[in-house]
């Protein structure tokens, strides 16, 4: 056997090559099944219908963002104002709701994030500013508007009920935020995949260059993946604030965090021209389904964001071990 045999198959294809290849067919699906499973057997309230169900109503706010957010990702850029824009809009609307009436509460709570968006897709174009530096320093300036709304405290709006109606009407056995977070969730899937827009995505973040050689308008599909982004980040600010009747300034102090995890879990590339929204759900679930095992398990929660600090460090590490296999 010659050298140049050892570690391939019969096909000729290196060993490794194969694998890269399976682990970028199969994805996060594993991880995600092989979770499910050990939760299952492991802890027998986790298959309980109200659990599953309360994993949902918790998560459709992060879903959300994450499915608008995987658009950003592929298009080369990257949001790290989410957090704050969630924060804000879920005061705004809160305070507005309390203040106007509930359907202004919710398109307050919309308008923010969507301002927000287009300001960040601006500085990123038309200001030739990092996405990682520009959407950074809009998370302080727009975490420093949201500390000015509230005044620093938490927002109560516990005799509104009407308003808490927008994200917790049960619907089939699920939350309205649920069903909010599939609907978004089919649309973000359709628009990625099977739109004109969806491609011109992909070639911004495949090579930028090439996309604009070849007609794409590069700039505008960067302001509306983050315009998308940040609307995004508007809705699961309202929807949260509605859940609960409450909303704080810091109200999505991690959430930049777990939505990244999710998404780069998710098997979208943090380089650009690679991803999908059904993986990126995925990703969030399993996300999710840690979180829930630890406090299922009753372990300390301080674990919780180590545990997912090397998982996002791990993710990261397969995507650029794939990548180097492939054809």
């Amino acid at each position: 056997m010659s050298a140049q045999t050892v570690g391939t198959g019969s096909t000729g294809v290196p060993l490794a090559q194969r694998i890269g290849r399976v682990i970028g067919r199969a994805g996060i699906l594993i991880p995600f099944l092989i979770a499910f499973v050990v939760l299952s057997l492991i802890s027998p309230p986790f298959l309980r219908f109200g659990n599953l169900t309360n994993i949902l109503a918790q998560q459709a706010g992060i879903i959300i963002v994450a499915c608008a957010g995987t658009f950003v990702l592929i298009a080369g850029g990257i949001d790290l104002s989410i957090g704050a824009i969630y924060g804000l809009a879920g005061a705004v609307a809160l305070t507005t709701a309390s203040s106007v009436s509930s359907p202004a509460g919710i398109l307050a709570g919309l308008s923010v994030g969507l301002a927000v968006g287009i300001v960040n897709g601006l500085i990123v174009t038309r200001f030739r500013i990092n996405p990682l530096i520009g959407t950074l320093a809009m998370s302080f300036v727009v975490s420093g508007i949201a500390v000015i709304v509230t005044k620093g405290n938490l927002v109560v709006a516990l005799d509104h009920p009407d308003f808490q109606s927008f994200a917790a009407t049960k619907i089939l056995g699920l939350t309205s935020a649920a069903w909010m977070m599939i609907a978004t969730a089919i649309v973000a899937l359709i628009l990625l995949s099977r739109t004109t827009f969806g491609r011109y995505v992909y070639a911004t973040g495949g090579n930028i260059q090439a996309a604009r050689l070849g007609g794409v308008r590069v700039n505008a599909i960067r302001v509306a993946t983050f315009a998308l982004s940040g609307l995004a980040a508007g809705l699961a600010g309202t929807i949260d604030a509605s859940r609960v009747l409450s909303a704080q300034a810091t109200g999505g102090q991690f959430l930049t965090f777990t939505v990244l995890t999710g998404i780069i879990v998710g098997g979208t590339s943090i380089m650009g021209g690679e991803g999908s929204i059904q993986r990126t759900v995925l990703g969030c679930l399993f996300v999710a389904l840690i979180a829930n095992g630890f406090n299922l398990l009753g372990l300390d929660p301080f674990y919780q964001q180590v545990t997912l600090g090397v998982i996002l460090l791990l993710a990261v590490g397969v995507d650029a071990w794939s990548r180097r296999f492939e054809s």
